[in-house]
């Protein structure tokens, strides 16, 4: 009896078929990064401070400077030894009962006593329209801004169970289509939105339709490729999301306001809704859900497209494709090797995001040119993928995945102790840190589909995800907040969980050149799969030299 993954060597493992699919995939990675960390952007803070009309008006009336304006306005606080003018204390003075001249130097306000800001704030950036300037997060409601990715997160993690569910329940195909519908009409309203509440309502719905479309994608495509390729185009699919990152900041600085930068990773879903009939359901999905004569009529198709035949022998699949036609989440902890996978796997999952997303969103707050910042740090992305791809065949996934975890924690640790006159230095270290946690981010999410059994293998990945989720509402709260206390704090704590995670993975097995599970004993009793591909490269070793020695006889 044949198995899929004999079909797969007959269809072609990496033919047109799947290379075409990959290629159209591989486009969602791109705006997934503008959902993701695009509130560098689009939830800039700039420089602030309180505003009072009347001040506004002798300034625009003397033509004062913003820093003559701002001397009146508010006093010097120290902030982490250093002064400088506060951004939420206004002086408690009545500039419309106060004669002012336009020497402004003459006045000496030390003495007067300070209170919050009453009329809103004044920003010291021109050009850029954030949902922060526009709906005032700064200060008490500063923690909105926070909530704003935070709510995304709440979204995925929605989305990870739901989608997860839904497309092990009911195909891989129909859930990516049903995804980029809701991308499409959560993107547009968000983009109009009219206040802030509003926003976060959308946006967690628009966090749930398009974390369940990118892991779908995923799963499939790790599905309809052999062993050989899994890894190239797991990690080259995720690299896309580093081209995405390239992309972002050129996007932010020609379309300033962030509606319209709303409009602009929308837009990518419009076309995406296309891909429901250029893309084939899993054929492995379908064996498992006992669909064998559609999973044939796919794969025959697969490989016709790949300009190959099907041998007659392989005609007929075998029924043990996977232990029973509905997943469950009992099935990830039911029995020892699945439970420790599954806690292991979370845990890197959340520390990925943490120290991922934490690392990111740290570019907006440490006080450069945020754009070309972005940049550089997305720039160092790409050595991780080459890095990968170089070690994991050579040496397979386990040590590059826990290596990876603990050089980001060692930089995180470093970068937080390296004082800023050694500019260069702690940037270069920085940039370290954020390479080994993309490597860490790229290799937890194949080395999840290798380890989970086929028919529970989408809800496996996307239940450890949640892990991911829960990390991504989290870190928005521990960078901002914590950096509030001291800007390095937050690196402190990265460099700690991300140490942990890289002992974990220690504890997880090889699976380089192992074929995907296909049933939980496969995860339970791994010597046993071993044994019987052994013994199938051994039984069509024989095949070929009974050919060979019957051609040499008829001849």
């Amino acid at each position: 009896m044949a198995t899929f993954d004999d079909l797969l060597e007959e269809a072609g493992t990496f033919g047109r078929c799947q290379k075409r699919i990959f290629a159209i995939l591989c486009l969602l990675s791109m705006p997934f990064s503008g959902v993701y960390v695009g509130i560098v952007f689009q939830g800039f803070t700039p420089d602030h401070w309180c505003r009072d009309s009347a001040v506004v008006e002798r300034r625009q009336a003397c033509g004062w400077s913003l820093a003559d304006s701002r001397r009146l306005m508010v006093p010097l606080v120290n902030s982490s030894g250093v002064l400088q003018h506060s951004s939420c204390e206004q002086y408690e003075v009545d500039w419309n009962a106060t004669t002012l001249t336009c020497d402004t130097q003459e006045l000496n306000l030390t003495k007067v006593p300070v209170t919050t800001c009453k009329d809103g704030w004044e920003y010291d950036y021109e050009g850029r329209k954030s949902f922060v300037t526009e709906f005032n997060l700064v200060c008490a409601d500063a923690w909105l801004v926070d909530m704003y990715q935070s709510i995304l997160n709440v979204g995925f993690l929605v989305g990870s169970f739901a989608f997860g569910y839904f497309a092990d329940r009911f195909g891989r195909r129909i859930s990516f289509l049903m995804s980029n519908i809701l991308n499409v009409i959560t993107g547009a309203v968000l983009a109009v939105a009219p206040n802030y509440i509003s926003i976060l309502v959308v946006r967690c719905l628009f966090g749930f339709a398009v974390k369940g479309g990118w892991m779908t994608s995923y799963v499939l495509l790790t599905e309809i490729v052999g062993v050989d390729y899994r890894r190239t185009v797991g990690i080259l699919f995720q690299m896309f999301f580093s081209v995405g990152n390239l992309i972002l900041p050129l996007v932010a600085y020609f379309i300033t306001d962030w509606r319209w930068m709303q409009v602009v990773i929308t837009a990518p879903y419009v076309l995406f809704l296309s891909y429901y009939w250029f893309i084939p359901e899993s054929p492995r999905w379908l064996i498992s859900q006992r669909n064998t004569s559609k999973a044939m009529e796919i794969t025959e198709a697969m490989a016709k497209e790949n300009k190959k035949k099907l041998s007659q022998n392989l005609k007929t699949l075998t029924d043990d494709e996977g232990d029973s036609p509905s997943a469950s989440l009992l099935d990830l902890i039911r029995t020892p090797n699945m439970r420790k996978y599954t806690c292991i796997l979370m845990f890197n999952w959340f520390t990925s995001a943490v120290v991922y997303q934490g690392l990111i969103m740290r570019v907006g707050i440490t006080g450069g040119n945020v754009y070309i910042d972005f940049l550089i740090s997305g720039l160092v992305e790409f050595p991780a993928a080459f890095l990968i791809l170089f070690t994991i065949d050579r040496i397979g996934r386990r040590l590059p995945f826990a290596s990876a975890n603990i050089v980001a924690g060692a930089s995180c640790l470093i970068t937080a102790f390296i004082p800023d006159s050694m500019f260069w230095f702690k940037t270069v270290v920085a940039c370290i840190g954020r390479l080994g946690i993309t490597m860490t981010f790229e290799m937890v999410v194949f080395v999840n589909t290798e380890l989970y059994p086929t028919f529970v293998r989408n809800l496996g990945v996307s239940v450890c995800s949640t892990l991911c989720d829960v990390g991504g509402i989290v870190a928005p709260f521990l960078l901002y907040r914590l950096a509030a206390i001291w800007l390095e704090l937050p690196l402190i704590i990265f460099g700690v969980v991300a140490f942990i995670a890289g002992g974990l993975v220690l504890l997880l097995p090889e699976t380089k050149g192992i074929p995907l599970p296909d049933t939980i004993d496969d995860i339970e009793f791994p010597n046993r799969k071993k044994e019987d591909v052994v013994e199938n490269q051994q039984t069509k070793a024989l095949l070929k030299s009974d050919l060979a020695n019957n051609t040499e006889t008829t001849v």
